[in-house]
């Protein structure tokens, strides 16, 4: 079968991206983030990130043909991040796929950005991930999903009950006065720092915890913890907090994963998502996965984090798995189960 061709386009929050893939082979990756515009807020500001993916949209869509020296016609379909993500962006998003696939006459795949972070693994890895463990951990999500099917077949078997980790790098970032967004500046700052200085909790690792939430994830509580300390502790040393507070929530990540791996018989995990692209998490990982006899995989850093080329892998996936197109005109969905890959 001929490897399909596909412009994958992603907007779900503040980086307006375009892929081109030629079945798991990538071709062109183009991002434009306005992480910038954002940061003298303190977070991504919806409306702010619409006009940004407006502004952005044509130039990222060209700049992509041009550097995978492809034409429009040549296309065999588009897909498109239609959820879970901010509504007026993912509308931008949405709005030129529908319109590329309607002027084209292509097939569109409106796709879950959940699941494409996990589908963008396949874009640097020849065997097939099914089924697998996927700990999916980013600035508004984190998961434990059971990947039966990247296409079909998707379980959620845990999920944050509060802040993700993500959302927790960016706080904590911020008491720390390091800056937006948290996840690189902490990830940067422990390296001087110690791991071991502070005890911070383990959210919802706890016997009591672990009978009703035994795949679930908690943020806030550490949050708490590393507030109350910063406040009775005038004299903290900065990198000790960062090292401290990044090896809590890297140890309940990898726990709880490790625990879904071996409960379930998958001797597979896939980190994905932004926060896969954290140092400490992928060297915790790969020592624990060695030692538990776990096959780990990970997306390079520069595939962790939003990119059009993981929702152009999840339709090149779709297409070749034989699954039906979107119909033209999706909807967007600010909220969605992973239990659904494809929109139909």
């Amino acid at each position: 079968m001929t490897q399909p061709l596909v412009l994958g386009i992603e907007t779900s929050c503040d980086e307006t991206a375009v892929g081109i893939v030629r079945g798991r082979t990538l071709l062109a990756n183009v991002i434009s983030s306005s992480v910038e515009e954002h940061a003298r807020f303190g977070g991504v500001v919806p409306e702010v990130a619409s006009r940004a993916h407006l502004e952005a949209m044509q130039p990222a869509i060209n700049r992509a043909l041009k550097e995978s020296g492809i034409n429009l016609k040549d296309l065999d379909a588009i897909a498109v991040t239609a959820g879970p993500g901010l509504v007026g962006a993912l509308l931008v998003g949405v709005s030129a796929a529908n319109g590329l696939a309607l002027a084209l006459n292509k097939p569109l795949y409106g796709v879950n950005h959940l699941a494409s972070h996990v589908a963008v693994d396949l874009l640097t890895h020849e065997k097939d991930i099914r089924p697998t463990i996927a700990l999916l951990v980013s600035g508004g999500h984190s998961s434990i999903l059971q990947v039966n099917d990247i296409t079909c077949d998707i379980q959620s078997l845990g999920q944050t009950v509060d802040d993700a980790a993500g959302e927790a790098f960016d706080k904590i970032a911020r008491l720390l006065k390091l800056g937006f967004p948290g996840g690189p500046l902490i990830d940067k700052d422990a390296r001087d720092g110690n791991e071991k200085a502070i005890n911070f909790p383990r959210g919802l690792t706890q016997s009591k915890d672990m009978a009703e939430h035994e795949f679930d994830f908690s943020f806030s509580g550490l949050k708490t913890a590393v507030s109350r300390y910063l406040q009775a502790t005038p004299d903290y040393v900065r990198a000790d907090v960062s090292a401290s507070f990044q090896e809590a929530v890297v140890d309940v990540l990898l726990q709880k994963s490790i625990k879904a791996c071996k409960e379930t018989g998958i001797d597979s995990l896939v980190i994905a998502g932004g926060v896969a692209a954290n140092s400490r998490l992928r060297t915790v990982a790969t020592e624990r996965c060695a030692s538990a006899g776990i096959e780990l995989r990970t997306p390079p850093p520069a595939l962790c984090t939003d990119n059009g080329a993981m929702v152009a892998a999840l339709g090149s996936l779709a297409i070749t798995s034989g699954r039906p197109a979107s119909a033209l005109g999706i909807e967007t969905a600010s909220s969605i189960s992973p239990s659904i890959p494809i929109w139909v």
